[in-house]
């Protein structure tokens, strides 16, 4: 197939090699509608394609290729376009899902570089990889809530499946992990210094490997040691985040007097509340799902951060606002406590506004 080069996305062909690399750096590599298309076109031709043998995935920096992965969707379209009423915004969050879905369902190697920051959906374009590739640089993290947003792009499925708590702890606090903690969390699968990653893709690109298998294999054949070590707290972190509801958990840190539990609380205070309890029920239902369904979910609950109250009452258009807009950081969530969220409002995120057979994303499996 010809190359498809983009604004934003360079996606060629190198022998049997399919590379793509994020160049959107001034933007931190945010996903945009038309990249999402670029991406999705790009695999499905390379996946139809048996002179294809795998794909490779990484972001350009500021300073050249690699240094930053992605740091989510373009947070600035979501507002423009929820206040315009445009439909792109539900175009974007259908056509990202099904690309995460595509990708974790791809039938060649995927191996992305997770070098730099990886959020949202950064997390969405590298969770599915079979091979997920961190380095020192890496800034991981699922911080949604900060926004009045909850982990999508099929986070809830794979936060759920990380060990103990620690998925419902990341989902709720947003909290940012290094190379040592994505390992720990199952999050990534091997270590490589960023200071290889040019030569190691040089290398990628010049090889003539014979299999997909032959390429997954060199590329964890380059893999470092890493010292991985424990949550700090994690036996605290496990029983506060194993508790049933955000106000059981909310009241045992602020009761607590380390250092550990009164961060974690300030933490949790600065978070939409009624989105905390919208997660904690979003990894707890999604732990039973298969991604297909998570990801039909997530469409569903993503529809209703903007169209379950009015725009100007949308706890993410505000969320957006402060962080991104304005950037004045002072959110004003209502409810503003965690005590006072109405649950039935929680529980509407989960009621689908569609049917099985007219879901956006009816045709995932």
């Amino acid at each position: 197939m010809s190359d498809l080069i983009t604004a934003d996305v360079v996606a060629e062909v190198h022998g049997r090699l399919a590379c793509i690399t994020l160049n959107r750096p001034k933007a931190l590599n945010a996903l945009s509608l038309t990249m999402i298309r670029t991406l999705t076109q790009a695999l499905q031709q390379w996946q139809a394609d048996p002179e294809i043998l795998a794909v490779v995935v990484r972001g350009q920096g500021k300073e050249g290729p690699f240094g930053s992965f992605c740091a989510g969707g373009d947070i600035r379209f979501f507002h423009q376009a929820a206040w315009a009423g445009d439909a792109a915004l539900g175009e974007f969050f259908t056509e990202e899902y099904a690309l995460n879905h595509l990708i974790h369902t791809y039938s060649k190697p995927y191996i992305a570089f997770m070098d730099g920051i990886v959020m949202g959906g950064g997390m969405g374009i590298s969770q599915g990889a079979s091979l997920r590739v961190v380095t020192e640089r890496t800034k991981m993290a699922m911080p949604e809530t900060h926004i009045g947003l909850f982990p999508d792009v099929g986070g809830g499925y794979f936060l759920s499946r990380c060990p103990g708590a620690i998925g419902e702890y990341l989902g709720l606090t947003g909290h940012m992990m290094g190379a040592a903690q994505a390992l720990a969390t199952h999050l990534a699968d091997g270590f490589i210094e960023s200071g290889r990653l040019a030569n190691i893709w040089q290398k990628l690109i010049s090889t003539p490997f014979e299999t997909g298998q032959a390429v997954e294999h060199w590329v964890s054949s380059q893999f470092g040691r890493l010292e991985v070590p424990v949550f700090p707290a994690r036996s605290q972190l496990d029983a506060v985040f194993s508790k049933s509801s955000v106000t059981e958990m909310i009241q045992i840190l602020e009761g607590a007097s380390d250092t550990w539990s009164q961060d974690t609380a300030k933490t949790l205070r600065q978070r939409s509340p009624l989105m905390l309890h919208v997660v904690l029920k979003q990894i707890r239902i999604a732990r039973q799902m298969s991604l297909a369904d998570d990801l039909r979910m997530e469409r569903d609950m993503v529809h209703h951060c903007f169209h379950l109250r009015e725009t100007s009452a949308s706890e993410t258009v505000e969320g957006i606002r402060a962080l991104a807009v304005d950037k004045d950081h002072q959110p004003r969530w209502q409810p503003a406590r965690i005590e006072d969220v109405d649950l039935a409002e929680v529980d509407a995120f989960f009621v689908s506004p569609w049917t099985a057979a007219d879901h956006p994303l009816a045709a995932l499996n």
